[in-house]
């Protein structure tokens, strides 16, 4: 691949009165990207003209150095798992997947042995020929990847794949997904579940009202919310007497004790002065410190700024 991983000018779709994306302008170099944005903000747009299914109504869209509309030659390079459920209930997980390879362009043989290779990949060795229609949704969602997966692509698009898995099956799946970025496959995630998707990469694009908003690692991201103090989470036994000798620092905003006098609030406008008086201070008072967090720092935080 030369160039960027997905490079959209002017990107816009509409559909009739309704704007799906509205003039976007984004590159991707690649990597694991997580895609974010609440309900309506242009995501599952923007998804489906990365995977060819629909035309820009304006601007340029080029993925893996391709145009991807009914372009055969990128569907090859490219692993698209989408929302929505579209299994044969009548085939099993298998037949399902071995169907896709062989019209992917995959032999017979070939086809057979990599469908089972992926749904084991996946965690569906245990149901290789059980019909898909007694699935459970966790299930389905891993028979689908494994579709995406099977011919092996470059670029992997999957649109919210840890819905309906449990807490066991979300954790298998974030593996998996930083198991094929330490591969070499690109992956372009869209997902509800904050956390989870941090864990899997720090890098973001977040679209909202059908624009770009905000992009690239979450930290670099927060750093440049200046209207926002940084807030920490503090637990001490001498709660009060730590916030008091805080309070005296430039760097602190305010310093709020919890009901309990062990828990305390600290916000700051300049986080890294704060972190280098905060050694000191802690050395001099001995307030019993039990453990201390930065708590907006971190995904969750960041989205609910933005979108604010």
């Amino acid at each position: 691949m030369s160039g960027p991983l997905i490079e959209a000018h002017g990107l816009s779709r509409w559909y009739g009165p309704v704007v799906g994306l509205n003039d976007l302008e984004l590159v991707v170099e690649g990597g694991i990207v997580g895609l974010l944005g609440p309900n309506g903000a242009g995501k599952s747009t923007f998804l489906k003209l990365v995977a060819g299914e629909i035309r820009p109504s304006r601007g340029t869209l080029r993925v893996l150095g391709h145009e991807p509309f009914a372009n055969r030659e990128y569907f090859r390079a490219l692993g698209f798992a989408p929302q929505q459920d579209s299994l044969y209930d009548e085939l099993t997980a298998l037949e399902f997947v071995e169907f896709l390879a062989r019209l992917s362009g995959l032999s017979a043989r070939d086809a057979r042995l990599r469908s089972q290779a992926a749904l084991e990949r996946t965690g569906m060795a245990g149901a290789l020929h059980r019909p898909t229609r007694g699935f459970s949704k966790g299930m389905r969602q891993r028979t689908k990847l494994a579709a995406a997966l099977v011919h092996g692509p470059q670029l992997l698009v999957v649109d919210e794949p840890l819905t309906g898995l449990d807490p066991l099956g979300r954790r298998e799946m974030v593996a998996l997904f930083q198991e094929l970025g330490r591969e070499g496959v690109h992956i372009l995630i869209s997902s509800h579940v904050l956390h989870e998707i941090e864990s899997v990469t720090e890098n973001i694009v977040l679209l909202h009202r059908s624009r770009l908003l905000a992009q690239g690692r979450v930290g670099d991201i927060r750093a440049l919310l200046s209207r926002y103090p940084h807030r920490y989470e503090i637990r001490a036994q001498r709660a009060r007497a730590l916030a008091s000798a805080l309070l005296s620092l430039p760097a602190t905003h305010s310093a709020r004790v919890a009901p309990d006098g062990l828990g305390l609030t600290l916000e700051t406008f300049a986080p890294a002065e704060l972190e280098r008086e905060l050694p000191r201070i802690l050395g001099e008072l001995r307030p019993g410190l039990e453990s201390i967090e930065g708590t907006d720092a971190g995904l969750d935080a960041v989205f609910d700024y933005l979108v604010a």
